[in-house]
């Protein structure tokens, strides 16, 4: 990551303002897996804080989270534990795709992030945003930049002035091959002028 901030801070002097405001952003990480899949869909449209104490309320009434219990786990169960049915849908079609091998997660590390992103689209409930946020979390992907992510397009509004997802994205081109870097700095500004602590 080293590497990236120091090419990124050459490219683009809005990374040498966050970081002598701000200092430097963390690179997120999270385990690959079912699990953290579970909780990306629980995150899509809501705060990771309240997309994380569902996802406790989900584990504590199941403790041994793997895709069979879950795609076992009643609708009205899930409703209990504040998960829409919307939601539910799409947790269930994951477990599916798993439990019917349609599915290989631990196969994911070994795959371009281009091909990652076409087996994950398939599956019902999984788009683009919760791809990415895969991508740069799990499999330490360097150049995604998610343009469904809010903070991100707020921040680039804010900093660049530029307003429509397709000039961000040829805007992004320049910091390429590590535009995941470059969102952590976009992220890290979001939440540090807002006084806010994510613990992912």
């Amino acid at each position: 990551m080293e590497k990236a901030i120091t090419y990124l801070l050459k490219q683009d002097v809005i990374f040498e303002q966050i970081s002598q405001q701000y200092g430097f952003p963390i690179q997120p990480k999270r385990p690959q897996g079912f699990q953290t899949l579970v909780l990306l869909i629980l995150e899509q449209q809501v705060s990771i804080d309240s997309a994380k104490a569902t996802f406790t309320k989900l584990k504590t009434a199941i403790p041994d989270f793997i895709p069979e219990n879950v795609f076992a786990f009643s609708d009205e169960d899930f409703r209990s534990c504040g998960v829409s049915r919307q939601k539910t849908k799409y947790i269930k079609a994951l477990s599916e795709a798993i439990l019917s091998k349609e599915l290989d997660l631990e196969s994911l590390a070994f795959k371009d992030a281009e091909v990652v992103r076409q087996e994950l689209i398939k599956i019902k409930g999984i788009g683009n945003w919760t791809i990415d946020i895969y991508l740069m979390f799990c499999l330490n992907s360097l150049d995604i930049i998610p343009l469904g992510d809010i903070a991100v397009v707020n921040t680039m509004k804010e900093l660049l002035d530029i307003h429509t997802k397709e000039e961000m994205e040829i805007y992004a081109q320049k910091w390429k091959p590590y535009r995941s870097v470059a969102t952590y700095f976009l992220w890290h500004y979001y939440l540090e002028k807002r006084g806010r602590k994510i613990t992912y």
